[in-house]
């Protein structure tokens, strides 16, 4: 008792701080029965019952183990939730996120989606009869007109993977708490550290946790923070049912990887901004996506409900063959899937994020073949810049 009564208090005490403080004292760093600095990795799969008639906590680790716990409460800390859950992938945590919803119903989904995303829901989702309207969720009006009877959910993803589009997160979920929908948002690109969904009105804020919160390239998980208990409840009878949960020492990396996410945002936004600004100076590049850039059509939405505008650059440079030259010309960052790790990462959505993707569907949302994607790292600004330039130059 007095072991949950300290883990209760030391929990209480990490919402009050500051969030880089959280990021490091969030209530279960520290081993309660061995005082170790680090969370123990309980290698187990099932539990001894010592007294049959009192059951213990854990019983067989897909339905909970304390490894798997404390990083669900760590992200439940830093999103100012309820209850946390840790998958075994961001796309596990997104399509357990639309199990909620039933045969029959109604969702509305940014229109540039994570490809991802997409694929769930046109080519598996679809299957079971979930009704999905792509909407540019830019404009609400746009919104409000996609709602049907059946209509169930909004799905959020801002700023939006690749074209950084912004949605204003109040008045969506706003409109969809005053229409009894239940609202989801993939806050993957902010991260708690810029945005916190849930104080916005949200209901559930999911987190591809492979991305900017593990920050190394080295683990695969997904995150999903309720607001509200009953919500809470849903998604761990779905977690459980699954059983697509994270293994323990996935989990371990993974707060081990969330202690930086402050520092490396702040260094990756800083460089970041200035790879947009010099992107936009040069006349060989046909557009640049950036929140930050003072032209960027939602910046004072990004900056009414964020504290930055990330680490993620997309631009296009005029051609699918020209973007082809630069990939194979770049020297320091990873050509790959994937962004947010300590490494610089260069995409191309056309093949890698989004090609599951019709070809005219991404062009009618701006995806480009000639578009790329730059996740900054922490290697030095003036690096990546004079290797990029080398680049463009063939």
């Amino acid at each position: 008792m007095a072991d949950s009564h300290c883990s209760q208090s030391k929990e209480q005490h990490a919402g009050q701080d500051r969030f880089a403080t959280r990021l490091i004292h969030f209530g279960n760093e520290i081993c309660q029965h061995t005082g170790a600095s680090s969370v123990p990795i309980m290698q187990a799969t099932t539990f001894h019952h010592e007294d049959i008639y009192h059951p213990p906590k854990h019983d067989y680790s897909r339905s909970g183990n304390p490894t798997r716990e404390a990083l669900e409460q760590y992200i439940t800390v830093l999103e100012g939730g309820t209850r946390g859950f840790a998958f075994s992938s961001g796309m596990a945590a997104i399509s357990a996120s639309f199990m909620l919803f039933s045969a029959g119903d109604h969702v509305i989904v940014t229109e540039d989606v994570y490809g991802g995303t997409y694929r769930l829901l046109t080519s598996i989702l679809s299957r079971f009869q979930l009704e999905v309207t792509f909407v540019d969720m830019t404009d609400l009006e746009q919104v409000k007109a996609a709602l049907r009877p059946n209509t169930k959910g909004v799905y959020i993803e801002t700023p939006s993977n690749p074209t950084l589009k912004v949605t204003d997160i109040r008045a969506v979920a706003a409109w969809a708490r005053d229409n009894g929908l239940i609202s989801l948002l993939d806050n993957t690109f902010m991260t708690p550290y810029h945005q916190r969904p849930l104080e916005l009105g949200v209901d559930i804020v999911i987190h591809s946790a492979t991305k900017f919160l593990g920050g190394h390239s080295d683990v695969l998980a997904g995150l999903v923070v309720t607001k509200d208990d009953e919500l809470g409840a849903q998604v761990k009878m779905l977690q459980n049912g699954l059983g697509t949960v994270l293994g323990v020492q996935d989990c371990w990396l993974l707060m081990r990887g969330m202690k930086t996410l402050g520092a490396r945002m702040s260094h990756s936004e800083v460089s970041a901004k200035r790879l947009a600004n010099w992107l936009q100076a040069r006349e060989d590049i046909v557009k640049v996506y950036y929140p930050g850039l003072e032209d960027h059509p939602g910046r004072d939405i990004q900056e009414s409900q964020s504290l930055g505008y990330g680490a993620v650059v997309s631009f296009d440079v005029g051609s699918g063959e020209r973007a082809k030259q630069v990939l194979n010309h770049v020297r320091l960052p990873l050509v790959a899937v994937s962004l947010g790790a300590v490494e610089s990462i260069l995409s191309y959505p056309a093949m890698m994020s989004h090609a599951a993707m019709p070809a005219s569907v991404r062009q009618e949302r701006g995806i480009t073949d000639g578009l790329l994607r730059f996740s900054v790292g922490l290697e030095h600004i003036e690096d990546l810049l004079a290797d990029l330039d080398q680049a463009l130059q063939g």
